[in-house]
């Protein structure tokens, strides 16, 4: 591409070397979540959300888990302004859940945001102004001290309107563009904002680092908080919060980083909603721990609905390929992955695993509110055996014989890719019937008698072809076997029985039995299958629609 010597790193190292991050694998417990969807997320949108809907997203992100949820920016808009007092006075706030404002730190926008929030029993007041190179050069054209003095002028007026008001307010403060800001700097601005708060174990403040703009790989964020972790005054009554970006698309390793670099928290939303390309995404975040065995406080165990109600509010589709929540994160096409999960589920079930390691699937997709039948196993011209042996046993209980699934695999992958489409376990059950059950084209058996002969079964065997009637009689060391050679001396036809199998379809004394019939020749290998209550009668119509098979061929 032209033009990329224009570009220049835009982050800045700490100055000393934080790595004790990386030697960690993961972080020990979940940090405390805040939902930032009803500000970050709602003024990203095209059609900013309405009272009514923020409404229903609050109710959401509290049923599912968040204790702290930013809910807007009351001082910029009206509605902003209106959902705030409508939580407030309408008693809509639960008293274990903390609601965030936003501000910047200018005084009338601060006293607004005061009085929005008055009546409210939780609450945490975030200020912030931009501390980075560009912003102070570019945007507030002051030195450094001249930054630090709007910080540290913001801290000031929230302790005294916060006193003023009797009130037991939290406080927050982000050096906004952290990442494009000096460490040492921002850790000189976060520090004095800290002296003016005094914040104690028992009153924490909550110090957000946030990467604004995300301009450096993740190892760049874990090194830049953790040097603060390290350094910042206070520490024992500070909360060390994240709000990553996701310009570089690293937004979910940045945040993973950063709590082992040692922050506390992560500000972001669901599936990664936010201005430009948005923030960190908290679902894949919380499954990722919840992958690890550890409890994320969250609950998606219902993922469906909220990808429903999530689309509802946002007017935003959930990508089919979203971690953990797209239509397709479970789906096997190929026939190598669809053979390996099915005897990955197969072995868990004789072995009563207690871990879940079934391949290709990082967790159970029940655990989420998929199921296996209709979002695991997908079958199209790229399947294989296993994929549609998968789908005719949990879709119908049938389990076609090995050799058996291999045909019929090739005959489904030929119909899906003559169509171009994905097959449904109704058009695969349609294609085996057709193929399998139903082929009569040349003849069929009305019906049997058995007698037993000198240590052999005599069948005579009713025939219809060609709009006649005919009876044959023969003998075999069994019923199939008896009316097999029957049918050869009456049709003609030489065939080595290589195949027979047979299982009940379901419990119960109405239960029908499923027989599958192979025969081989010097052409090839012929199958069919036959259904009925009746095992013996089941077994003849498997062999009648293999012969026809065989014959039609």
């Amino acid at each position: 591409m032209r033009n990329y010597d224009k570009y220049k790193k835009q982050y800045y190292m700490p100055p000393e070397r934080c790595t004790d991050w990386a030697a960690k694998e993961a972080p020990e417990k979940a940090p405390v979540w805040c939902s930032v969807d009803l500000r970050d997320g709602n003024q990203s949108l095209i059609r900013p959300m309405s009272l009514e809907t923020k409404l229903k997203f609050f109710d959401l992100l509290v049923a599912t888990g968040f204790k702290e949820i930013e809910v807007g920016f009351p001082a910029a808009s009206q509605t902003e302004y209106d959902f705030l007092r409508a939580l407030i006075d309408g008693k809509r706030i639960p008293d274990d859940v903390t609601v965030q404002v936003l501000t910047q730190a200018r005084e009338h926008i601060i006293k607004k945001t005061f009085e929005a929030v008055r009546g409210a029993k939780n609450v945490i007041v975030h200020v912030y102004n931009s501390t980075s190179v560009a912003q102070r050069e570019q945007v507030f054209r002051k030195d450094r001290e001249g930054v630090k003095k709007i910080a540290v002028d913001g801290a000031k007026l929230l302790k005294e309107l916060t006193e003023k008001e009797g009130a037991d307010y939290r406080f927050e403060y982000s050096p906004e563009s952290f990442t494009g800001t000096e460490p040492e700097y921002a850790l000189e601005v976060v520090n004095a904002v800290l002296d003016v708060w005094k914040p104690t174990p028992e009153r924490k403040a909550v110090i957000n680092l946030p990467a604004t703009v995300e301009n450096a790989m993740p190892h760049v964020y874990a090194q830049q908080i953790e040097y603060m972790h390290k350094n910042m005054n206070y520490r024992d009554g500070v909360v060390i919060s994240l709000h990553p970006h996701n310009d570089r698309g690293c937004a979910v390793a940045a945040s993973e980083f950063g709590l082992l670099a040692g922050a506390d928290r992560i500000e972001g939303t669901l599936f990664g909603n936010g201005e430009r390309t948005g923030n960190a995404d908290i679902v894949t975040l919380a499954m990722n721990l919840f992958s690890h065995g550890i409890d994320p406080g969250l609950d998606f165990s219902d993922m469906p609905r909220i990808c429903e109600k999530y689309t509802e509010f946002t007017d935003m589709p959930v990508n089919p390929r979203q971690p953990y929540a797209g239509a397709l994160v479970f789906a096997a096409f190929s026939g190598s992955h669809q053979d390996a999960i099915a005897k990955g589920m197969a072995y868990r079930a004789q072995h009563d695993e207690k871990f879940w390691t079934v391949p290709y699937l990082p967790i159970d997709p029940q655990d989420v509110g998929r199921s296996y039948d209709s979002d695991v196993i997908r079958i199209n011209s790229q399947s294989g055996k296993g994929g549609v042996g998968y789908v005719m046993y949990n879709a119908y209980g049938l389990n076609l014989p090995v050799r058996m699934r291999e045909t019929f695999g090739y005959l489904v992958k030929d119909v899906s890719d003559k169509r171009h489409a994905e097959l449904s376990a109704e058009d695969i059950y349609k294609i085996f019937e057709e193929s399998y059950v139903s082929p009569r084209c040349s003849f069929d058996i009305s019906e049997c008698h058995f007698a037993q002969v000198e240590g052999e079964i005599d069948a005579t065997v009713t025939v219809l072809r060609n709009g006649g009637r005919e009876v044959v009689s023969a003998r075999g060391n069994g019923r199939l076997d008896a009316v097999s050679n029957a049918l050869k001396t009456l049709l003609g036809v030489d065939y080595r029985l290589t195949d027979y199998e047979e299982h009940a379809m379901s419990s119960g004394s109405q239960s029908k039995a499923m027989s599958y019939v192979g025969l081989e020749t010097d052409a090839g290998l012929y199958w069919g299958a036959g259904v009925d209550e009746d095992i013996i009668i089941s077994s003849y119509k498997a062999l009648v629609s293999a012969i026809n098979n065989l014959l039609k061929d």
